[in-house]
């Protein structure tokens, strides 16, 4: 199906159009605002829109989380995955690093993430209970891009990628527009990339749908959503987020706003049947995204460490997510530690069974990478 041309979808598909205007909205149970937040514009407005949702906001005498958690892991998790701490970002969170190979850098606009994905990228990445943390001096966070300009090693300087700009890439940490409802955070970049004259866009993916907020913005092309997707017999995988096919109608509705659009298949899950269900994803995306002018898609293996593994499991203890060690092997990164992909065998045939689907029903996309 066209993105412009709505009247003659199958009934699935308008079906599928019509869940999109339900989307899912985070209600954190708690909410703090630290002494130093409330000194910024920003930390005043996400007070605001947050009370406007008639959540009370806790208003700390210091900078410090102090907050109290249960002595029960489970029920700690539990307390810090319902618990939103608007904050001011240190040095090192709001100065850029290298984020290959999805974009030349990373720009945070908050850490920790309101899902419950039971493969979480997240975990044994952050420090102590995984609190929602929303940072408040987006004014220095957005003062550190310019420098980078031209520089980097995954668009500035690739011929493949070099019509991209510089790249800045904002979900590494969180899936801001998770959180959108609640900061305006994603919002306010995206305005400010989109007064920026220069050669950059701004990258970010979801699980979520609520694009409504971004839909009028000035962006003019410089920020590309993308969708994060997995097939929708995973969905156990992923609690806490919006339905597959909501996420697709709203990246859908992006591209008719003129945002340049992509999928993020991940993570590729090698389990009985996956043929049928990344085939059946794959038909899914093209019957609304086949004249998106420019689309990409990025491909990310399920891969875990053991220390991620180990939180997940404390974190997790029902799911039935495999990572048993079936069908991996171990590898090591650039810093010395080991995680575990699939062996070469599943990683070929996966590879294989994605470059032929995609290039028979999304020919006009650009696959990023591999990994």
């Amino acid at each position: 199906m066209r993105l412009n041309d709505m009247a003659s979808a199958p009934t699935d598909t308008l079906a599928t159009l019509r869940s999109a205007s339900a989307p899912r909205l985070w209600r954190p149970r708690r909410v703090v605002a630290t002494r130093s937040a409330l000194e910024w514009e920003h930390g005043r407005a996400i007070v605001a829109r947050v009370e406007a949702l008639g959540i009370a906001v806790e208003r700390l005498a210091t900078d410090r989380l102090a907050l109290a958690q249960p002595g029960d892991p489970r029920a700690a998790y539990a307390l810090a995955k319902q618990t939103l701490a608007i904050v001011v970002a240190p040095p090192s969170k709001r100065r850029p690093q290298p984020i290959a190979p999805s974009a030349d850098w990373r720009i945070d606009l908050a850490e920790g993430c309101p899902a419950h994905c039971s493969y979480c990228y997240l975990a044994g990445s952050l420090k102590g209970p995984p609190i929602t943390r929303a940072y408040a001096n987006l004014p220095e966070i957005w003062a550190e891009l310019p420098p980078r300009l031209g520089q980097g090693a995954v668009t500035s300087r690739s011929a493949a990628r070099a019509h991209e700009g510089t790249t800045f890439e904002a979900s590494c940490y969180t899936d801001p527009l998770a959180l959108e409802h609640l900061t305006g955070s994603l919002s306010a970049t995206i305005a400010w990339f989109g007064a920026w004259e220069a050669d950059v866009q701004l990258r970010f993916t979801s699980k979520f749908a609520a694009v409504d907020p971004l839909l009028s913005l000035d962006h003019h092309g410089r920020t590309r959503m993308r969708a994060s997707v997995n097939p929708a017999r995973f969905a156990r995988f992923e609690g806490g987020t919006d339905p597959v096919a909501q996420r697709l109608a709203a990246l859908a509705r992006m591209g008719r706003a003129g945002y340049p659009l992509g999928l993020t298949i991940a993570p590729i899950i090698a389990v009985e049947g996956w043929e049928q269900a990344y085939g059946d994803l794959i038909g899914q995306a093209a019957a609304l995204l086949a004249d998106a002018p420019d689309l990409t898609i990025e491909l990310i293996t399920h891969r875990y460490t053991p220390g991620s593994k180990a939180v997940l499991d404390s974190w997790y203890p029902g799911s039935a997510l495999d990572m048993t060690g079936a069908q991996r092997s171990a590898k090591r990164t650039k810093f010395g530690s080991v995680k575990h992909v699939y062996d070469a065998a599943t990683m070929q045939d996966l590879r294989a069974f994605f470059q032929m689907r995609i290039a028979r029903d999304l020919p006009q996309a650009r696959v990023l990478y591999w990994t």
